[in-house]
């Protein structure tokens, strides 16, 4: 190449560059004239004239590993930093020593407590920062905001709220002792302490999806003119190593696309989860940036503290801010897991200008280069930005330290998440770190430390939380409200019997209820029925047109059908929420309108029907968060059983969810074969949870098989809400009688089977309605403990399947469309003498026509007089011979696959 050529090439280079510095000197300009927002609306512009003119510009969702809002935009910290620093420092060694001493007996099993101390280590600049200038308790004028606390953090929270009087030094001993009732939960549990915990966050991933469902559930009511939620915030603080759970980002979509600008996600990214770190190769808050930003919410980098910022005003070159980005998580664990001199080392000496950009500081000046999520003024920094942004939920990226102050033994180590106890060195440096006054003498007792009522820390303290209205977390247990339901008779239409040729499911019973009480003026508008986009199946649609669809920016197209009657409306203030295919999200829904009674002080009435065919297991992890959280509300199972939905076969089509939600002690599960069963159940639960505010919850399976409804015989409403009254008998004069029990649509195979029993073998027998084995069992249950624990009492209680079993003769046949284990329930409590076969679904789900299926899974009407049969020739009463005249009669192959391993 000639000189010419070169000097040409300089010239071009050196003209570019000018160019280059005349563009960003009038991008400062505007920034410094007309501010942020202005300079954004200009880059985008010319962005999309460069991509519309054929330029190739790929998008990227992030921005610069430094903190979203400069110095400079950062507004001035209201508070005393160094009355908030003493009493952080002071909640520090509370939440420690609680945690150290549970750990320091060892019980006669030889199991401990466990514990952590390491994730409220990293957050207590962030939490201290809400609760003294950003968390509003419920007052007359605010509702309040909802704080999810992470899980871990408990011990930090349980602390604070010693220092603030609410829990006493007692409750602080028995940390994670609980059975003799004066201890304190491991994790936020409402169950647990139903005055102070708000939500349960553990199992994780499901705090950040219950929270986006409860921030958008304000929006809701605030649409519908029920309560005025406008100034609410919901907080949620997660850690970067739980957004690895589904859950946690499986509906961001939904918080961006509704603009839940009420919405504020913290995670705290200390880098490191429970057996290393979350992105040791990569970059958590980069890769989290990406993710949220590119669902629409608003992002805010909170990444190094206030010590940083002179540095990075000194980084002319850029050369610091390549370092920062070119280093990974796991090199940054361990600067934080050393000191200075290895910091100076392994980061500044990853280029010589960054080494002389330092040179004047000591080890010590670089070991206190602070991370943003432990700066008081960025915190607050970040959290004003965050209240203040409109049209978009924000999620602040706040980087930590795991075991902050927990020094040699357990910051930013492996093990940190672990670290339970504490050496006495430890402890020795954990109170020279935070300026604990405890003497020598004393540090080995771990004693509380909280200052006398009348310091300036107390007083600062109590001060902050009055401005915010009150104590956090807290949680209200009634609402003030008092709402009466309709009365049986409302729902009469149901209770009768069908006319002749008139067929209907049990899934339309439900249908005419709902409709039945959203008519009713005083709680027809705090219904609100949830589906997972099966409102068709469940014949459903006309609630479209009649309370609408729920969405926050109205109907903005013509819908297809509009020309029919029942067509697809959305409306903003609708009534009916439609989550499309997802039944986490429309249980997520669910518990924010069954916990509406305590986080808004507002009665409301959730009926989330879903595809029961996919299963109970796809939220039951969220059914025993609803227990914890009291939840009061009807969840229905539609379409429910292992052969009622011929056609659809799935592996694990429903033939187990009575049994799940058996195990969740404040979920009262039934299952219906009848309409008039359906409402004296569900208007009953209407009385429990609505009218006498009880804290439970109902599963009442439903199905969509067409029949005859025989109607309320009157005084058969005890037997239907205890678990099972006396429906059909025949033939009383027989010398031979069985008794057989089922429920839901097998109850009808039941009925045929009566009448097999009588016309082909002369056998008598009571047909039982069993509207629910599981309620059964728990009375048998109740009363074999009561037994159990008064051996010389008199008048005990005898368990109501018992006692109802007790006037009746002959074996007794059950057959259910669940698995053998739900109707086996009640065996304990079956009279002695008698002998008891169980029919059930056990086995893989399959598609085919009802009867085939039935037939396949052994609960049909033959298998019911088949086990009759052989039940009676195990009592001696005819010859086992008849057994297989039975076999021969109804054509049952014996050699036939069992269900169980076909």
């Amino acid at each position: 190449m000639s000189s010419t050529q070169d000097n040409s090439s300089a010239q071009v280079s050196q003209d570019q560059a000018l160019e280059t510095k005349e563009w960003l000197d009038a991008l400062e300009a505007v920034v410094d004239r007309e501010g942020p927002a202005r300079a954004h609306e200009l880059i985008e512009k010319l962005i999309d004239l460069a991509r519309r003119s054929g330029a190739h510009i790929p998008f990227s969702p992030n921005t610069a590993y430094v903190n979203t809002i400069p110095p400079g935009l950062e507004p001035a910290h209201p508070g005393n930093l160094a009355l908030e620093e003493r009493i952080r420092s002071y909640i520090r060694w509370n939440a420690m020593a609680m945690v150290v001493r549970a750990n320091r007996e060892t019980p006669p099993d030889g199991g401990g407590l466990g514990g952590h101390i390491a994730s409220f280590a990293s957050l207590a600049t962030m939490i201290g920062c809400g609760q003294n200038h950003f968390w509003h308790a419920e007052t007359e004028d605010h509702g309040g905001d909802m704080v999810f606390f992470q899980g871990h953090s408990s011990p930090g929270i349980y602390a604070r709220a010693f220092m603030e009087g609410r829990i006493s030094e007692d409750q602080l001993n028995n940390f994670r002792q609980e059975v003799d009732g004066k201890g304190l939960p491991s994790y936020p549990h409402p169950k647990l302490m139903p005055e102070f915990w708000q939500f349960p966050t553990v199992s994780m991933g499901l705090g950040p999806l219950m929270a986006i469902y409860q921030a958008r559930f304000l929006k809701y009511l605030h649409a519908r003119g029920i309560a005025d939620t406008s100034g609410r915030k919901v907080w949620v603080f997660l850690g970067d190593g739980e957004m690895d759970e589904p859950e946690s980002l499986g509906a961001i979509g939904l918080a961006a696309r509704e603009k839940l600008d009420n919405l504020i996600f913290i995670v705290n990214c200390n880098l490191q989860r429970l057996d290393g770190p979350v992105r040791g190769n990569g970059k958590i808050i980069q890769e989290l940036e990406g993710t949220f930003r590119g669902a629409g919410w608003n992002v805010l980098k909170l990444i190094w503290g206030g010590y940083w910022d002179p540095l990075l005003a000194r980084d002319k070159e850029g050369i610091l801010r390549k370092v920062m980005e070119e280093t990974v998580d796991g090199e940054y664990q361990a600067y934080k897991a050393n000191d200075g001199a290895y910091v100076r080392e392994h980061f500044f000496g990853k280029h010589p200008k960054l080494l002389e950009m330092v040179s004047r500081m000591s080890d010590e000046d670089i070991w206190r280069l602070n991370r943003g999520g432990h700066d008081p003024h960025k915190v607050y920094a970040a959290f004003d930005a965050a209240t203040k942004h409109e049209g978009q939920p924000t999620v602040i990226l706040a980087k930590t330290i795991k075991g902050y102050g927990m020094g040699h033994v357990g910051q930013a180590k492996n093990p940190s998440h672990q670290q339970k106890s504490l050496d006495l060195d430890a402890v020795r440096e954990f109170r020279d770190r935070f300026n604990i006054p405890v003497p020598d003498d004393k540090l080995e007792e771990l004693p509380y430390f909280k200052p006398a009522d009348d310091s300036p820390e107390m007083q600062y303290l109590h001060a902050r939380r009055k401005a915010l209205g009150g104590y956090l977390p807290k949680r209200r247990t009634k609402a003030d409200e008092q709402l009466t339901v309709p009365t049986l008779e409302a729902f009469k239409p149901m209770l009768e019997p069908t006319a002749e040729g008139r067929e209907i499911s049990t899934t339309q019973a439900f249908v005419r209820f709902l409709n039945t009480l959203l008519r009713d003026k005083q709680v027809g508008p705090r219904a609100v029925p949830i589906l997972a986009d099966e409102s068709r199946t469940f014949g459903m649609e006309g609630l479209f047109r009649q309370i609408g669809i729920y969405a926050p920016e109205g109907q903005k197209y013509t819908p297809v059908d509009k020309d029919q009657v029942m067509y697809y409306r959305e409306t903003a203030n609708g009534q009916l929420l439609q989550e499309g295919i997802n039944e986490q999200g429309a249980f997520s829904s669910w518990i924010a309108a069954a916990t509406s009674y305590s986080n808004n002080n507002r009665i409301m009435i959730p009926f989330f029907i879903y595809y029961s065919m996919f299963g109970f297991q796809r939220f039951g992890d969220l059914a025993w968060a609803a227990g914890d959280m009291k939840a009061r509300g009807f969840v229905l199972g539609g379409t429910a059983g292992r052969t009622t939905l011929n056609g659809e076969g799935l592996q694990h089509e429903d033939g187990h969810s009575h049994i799940q939600s058996s195990l969740i002690p404040n979920c009262v599960s039934y299952d219906p074969t009848f309409a008039h069963e359906v409402a004296v159940i569900m208007q009953h639960g209407l009385k429990r949870m609505v009218q006498d505010q009880e804290d439970v919850y109902y599963y009442v399976t439903l199905m969509n098989e067409n029949y005859a409804q025989p109607g309320l015989v009157e005084g058969d409403e005890e037997g239907i809400l205890r678990g099972m009254y006396k429906f059909k008998s025949v033939a009383e004069d027989a010398k031979l009688r069985v008794q057989l029990m089922g429920s839901g649509t097998i109850l009808r195979e039941v009925i045929a089977a009566q009448e097999l029993l009588e016309k082909d073998w002369g056998i008598g027998s009571d047909v039982w309605s069993v509207t629910s084995f599981t309620e059964l069992r728990r009375n048998g249950l109740d009363c074999e403990r009561e037994a159990l624990l008064n051996p010389e009492g008199k008048d005990l209680p005898v368990p109501y399947v018992t006692a109802q079993l007790a006037k009746t003769d002959g074996p007794i046949v059950v057959s259910t469309d669940y698995v053998k284990a739900f109707g086996d329930q009640i065996r304990p409590f079956v009279p002695k003498d008698r002998t008891f076969k169980v029919l059930g679904t056990d086995g893989f789900g399959r598609s085919d026509y009802r009867f085939k299926l039935r037939e396949h899974f052994e609960v049909d009407r033959h298998f019911v007089v088949l086990a009759a049969l052989r039940a009676l020739a195990e009592e001696g009463k005819v010859p086992f011979s008849k057994a297989s005249e039975a076999i021969a009669k109804y054509g049952i192959n014996p050699s036939k696959a069992n269900p169980q391993h076909a």
